[in-house]
């Protein structure tokens, strides 16, 4: 059975993508078609608020683009030394809450040390949080995207916690989205089933999958790697087969495999 994943493939130099060996270990043969295109923002006031740690009480990170616009920014030399020799120490006095292991192996790279990462969804992480910072301390630092959900940011508020975001990078449809999908559907047929990694996903794709599958939609599980995409696809009049019980490969693919034979 054939699986679609509406996701970027992993980087080349990382090895083969978890997703499609774990799918493979269930006999299901998956395929990857990128559906998102990231506009980064705001650099230049991002690397002034990290070149202040003493103004915040630490890190949130909920996006792996939210590091890749580090990244970007520590490419410039002079960036890079002062981030280096003080700025990584002074920050890692301080906590860095993140979700999910992409994002963690992210924040590992620049050198920092993540808190968090099996809370596995922003409702999670906010109660880890609020369990470990005091109300009226100094301000969380929360690099976004522009389409971030308010769950986290209002938790916090409610129990007294700054935060203070800042949105770095903008979502955008592929502009050959509507290709690859029209071309797979054509040369592989119908999927059993289709995963869907974020709500963004389920915007720019779930009418187009619609279209292509025609009477036969019903019979694919639309699968959600988490708890936002699936409310997104039941807020698109979708249902749902099945939700990963964490954002990770292993939990995906066990979730799949139960929803095609039918033990939910």
């Amino acid at each position: 059975m054939k699986v679609l994943l509406l996701k970027d493939p992993k980087d080349k130099d990382s090895g083969p993508d978890p997703y499609i060996e774990e799918l493979g270990s269930y006999n299901l043969e998956a395929t990857l078609i990128p559906v998102l295109s990231f506009e980064f923002t705001s650099l230049d006031s991002l690397f002034e608020k990290l070149s202040h740690p003493e103004c915040y009480g630490g890190l949130v990170f909920t996006s792996p683009r939210a590091l890749e616009a580090i990244k970007i920014c520590l490419k410039e030399k002079s960036k890079k030394e002062a981030w280096s020799k003080s700025l990584k120490q002074m920050w890692n006095i301080k906590p860095t809450y993140v979700v999910g292991k992409a994002t963690a192996s992210l924040v590992e790279e620049i050198g920092l040390v993540p808190q968090g990462e099996k809370a596995g969804n922003a409702e999670k992480l906010a109660e880890y949080i609020c369990s470990r910072e005091k109300p009226n301390s100094s301000a969380l630092l929360f690099p976004c995207g522009a389409l971030k959900r308010e769950v986290l940011p209002t938790a916090l508020r409610e129990k007294g916690i700054a935060l203070e975001s800042l949105t770095v990078y903008q979502t955008t449809q592929r502009p050959d989205l509507q290709e690859s999908l029209s071309s797979y559907f054509s040369q592989q047929g119908i999927p059993a089933s289709v995963v869907f990694f974020s709500p963004s996903g389920v915007r720019f794709c779930l009418q187009h999958i619609k279209k292509l599958s025609g009477d036969l939609i019903d019979q694919v599980k639309l699968a959600a790697i988490g708890p936002s995409t699936a409310e997104a696809l039941r807020g698109a009049g979708a249902a749902v087969g099945c939700t990963a019980g964490s954002p990770t490969a292993p939990e995906l693919a066990a979730a799949i495999h139960r929803a095609l034979h039918g033990d939910c």
